[in-house]
C-alpha cells in the first residue's frame, strides 16, 4: 500500500527510524536517506536514528555519526518507523522503542515480512528499501546527501544494479539520483567494491576452503569464530563473501555459514534463477528475498548444512520434474 509522507507524519512531534541487526547497506542508506530528508524538510520534527555500530564503509554518508547505539531513557515516540526490516525481532536492541510507540510504520521489501507494524508499506518487487523511500520524498527537494544515502543502498541491494531485483525503474531512479551531482561512481568504489586487508583475508580463507555439493549445483563455506579471532574480524567483514560464492560457474545456490556462538550458525543464502531461498529461511524460522535470504540455525554445521540442502533439493526436484513435464 503506498503511503503519503505528509499525512503519516501529520501531528508527530518525535519520531524514531531504527533498521535490522548488522546493517547493511540497504539499511544504513534508507535510515539515513529518509532521516536527513526529515531533518532537512521537517525541522519542526525531532528524529533520532537506532542502528547497531554503523560499518566503516557507510560511514561516508551525511548524517551516521547522528546514529545512536543504546536508548536513552525516557525514550517515547509519536512515530517508529521501521526501514529494512522483515520482523520486530530483527529490531535487535531498538525493538522496546517499536513497542512502546505511540505508532508504528514499516517500510520494507522483503517478501517474507507479514506486515507487523500499524502502517505498511511493502513492495517485495521493489530493489531496494531505498526505492521504496525514493517514492514517498518530493523529487525537487531531495538534496545531495539524500541522494547519495539512498543510492548507495539502491547499489548494494542490486549488487551494483546486476541482480533480476533491478527493475527499469530502479534504474531510472538511479539516474535521477545520480542527477542531483553525487559521485556514484565514489560512492560504489568506497562502500561496496573496497575491501580492507583483514576482509580480503577472511574471503580469501572462505573462498579456499569452500566445496561443491548437490552435484555441483550447490557451493558451501563456513568460517568459524576461531577463524574470525585469528584474523580479528568482525561480522561485518563478512558482507558480500556469500555473493561472491554466487558467481561460481555452474552453482545454483551458495551457502555460506558463520558460527556466532558454539553450535549456532548465522547462514546466508543466494540463488541464481531456480530455488526461492526466502521460503526455505523462512522454513527455518528467518526470511529474506527470493534470490537473497538468511536465517540464524542451531546444530552442528554439517546438520544446519544437511537440513538445508534438503530443503534446496526439493526445490529442485520440483523444477526438473515441471521440466520433464510430469
Amino acid at each position: 500500500m503506498k503511503i503519503e509522507l505528509n499525512a503519516v507524519l501529520e501531528g508527530k512531534s518525535r519520531i524514531a527510524l531504527g533498521g535490522h541487526v548488522r546493517p547493511d547497506g540497504d539499511c544504513v542508506g534508507s535510515c539515513m536517506g529518509l532521516y536527513l530528508y526529515l531533518k532537512e524538510q521537517y525541522p519542526q520534527i525531532g528524529v533520532d536514528v537506532y542502528l547497531e555500530d554503523v560499518p566503516e564503509q557507510y560511514r561516508i554518508i551525511k548524517g551516521t555519526s547522528d546514529v545512536k547505539t543504546q536508548i536513552p531513557e525516557s525514550a517515547v515516540y509519536d512515530l517508529f518507523i521501521c526501514m529494512d526490516c522483515g520482523d520486530t525481532k530483527r529490531l535487535g536492541f531498538s525493538g522496546p522503542l517499536f513497542k512502546q510507540a505511540k505508532e508504528t510504520l514499516c517500510i520494507d521489501h522483503h517478501v517474507s515480512n507479514d506486515a507487523f507494524a500499524d502502517i505498511n508499506y511493502i513492495v517485495p518487487d521493489a530493489s531496494s528499501t531505498c526505492e521504496l523511500v525514493y517514492t514517498l520524498l518530493d523529487r525537487e527537494k531531495i538534496s545531495v546527501p539524500v541522494a547519495e544515502a539512498l543510492f548507495m543502498g539502491i547499489a548494494h541491494d542490486t549488487g551494483v544494479f546486476q541482480y533480476s531485483c533491478t527493475s527499469p525503474e530502479t534504474m531510472e531512479i538511479a539516474a535521477d539520483l545520480m542527477r542531483k551531482g553525487i559521485n556514484s561512481s565514489g560512492i560504489i568504489d568506497s562502500t561496496y567494491y573496497e575491501k580492507t586487508y583483514v576482509q580480503n583475508q577472511i574471503l580469501g580463507r572462505a573462498l579456499l576452503e569452500s566445496m561443491l555439493i548437490m552435484d555441483k549445483r550447490c557451493i558451501v563455506s563456513v568460517i568459524r569464530r576461531r577463524s574470525m579471532e585469528f584474523f580479528q574480524a568482525k561480522p561485518s567483514d563478512l558482507e558480500g563473501i556469500v555473493s561472491q560464492l554466487r558467481e561460481t560457474k555452474g552453482v545454483e545456490v551458495a551457502i555460506f555459514l558463520h558460527e556466532t556462538e558454539p553450535q549456532t550458525f548465522k547462514v546466508s543464502l543466494r540463488s541464481k534463477g531456480i530455488v526461492d531461498v526466502s521460503t526455505i529461511a523462512k522454513h527455518f524460522g528467518g526470511g529474506g528475498h527470493v534470490r537473497a535470504a538468511g536465517v540464524t540455525m542451531k546444530g552442528s554445521s554439517h546438520d544446519v548444512i544437511n537440513n538445508i540442502t534438503a530443503q534446496i533439493a526439493l526445490q529442485l526436484d520440483h523444477q526438473e520434474k515441471q521440466d520433464q513435464g510430469e
